[in-house]
């Protein structure tokens, strides 16, 4: 690094390898990488929670968000945007990701989880008694005619 740090913020140095070589390879590696496994994860999950809708919609939310963050750090490693915008993707993609993660889901998975439970609950009351779950003999003169 050649410049003081208040003058990599400044529009004008290139993000490329001559400008910042100490962290020009760990970001595009790490970005792509975070990219594969973004896309990973959400297929490995959606095949999990295919009965749970809002954990589901919660990985899209997180699929998109990986895809637009990533990727945008990668098209800024190729195309040597200026440090600025490439530190940008970075801090504004992983403050939607906490923001999706943390404060967006987790009132709706609150609620079906509320939802599970009382369908539970009901479930359980409605075979309680073991007589519930037997079968009456049914009178000869009641049969059904097919």
């Amino acid at each position: 690094m050649n410049l003081s740090p208040n003058e990599y913020l400044i529009p004008g140095v290139q993000f490329n390898f001559q400008n910042f070589p100490d962290i020009y390879n760990p970001i595009w590696v790490a970005a792509a990488v975070l990219l594969v496994l973004t896309v990973v994860l959400y297929n490995v999950r959606v095949r999990q929670l295919h009965r749970h809708e809002p954990l589901r919609a919660m990985q899209e939310w997180l699929l998109w968000t990986g895809l637009v963050t990533f990727g945008l750090v990668l098209i800024g490693t190729i195309f040597q945007f200026y440090f600025l915008f490439v530190l940008l993707f970075i801090v504004i993609g992983i403050s939607a990701f906490v923001w999706i993660r943390f404060f967006h889901f987790p009132p709706y998975i609150e609620a079906y989880n509320e939802q599970l439970r009382r369908a539970r609950f009901f479930s359980q009351s409605k075979y309680k008694a073991a007589e519930s779950t037997v079968r009456s003999r049914r009178t000869r003169g009641s049969r059904r005619r097919r």
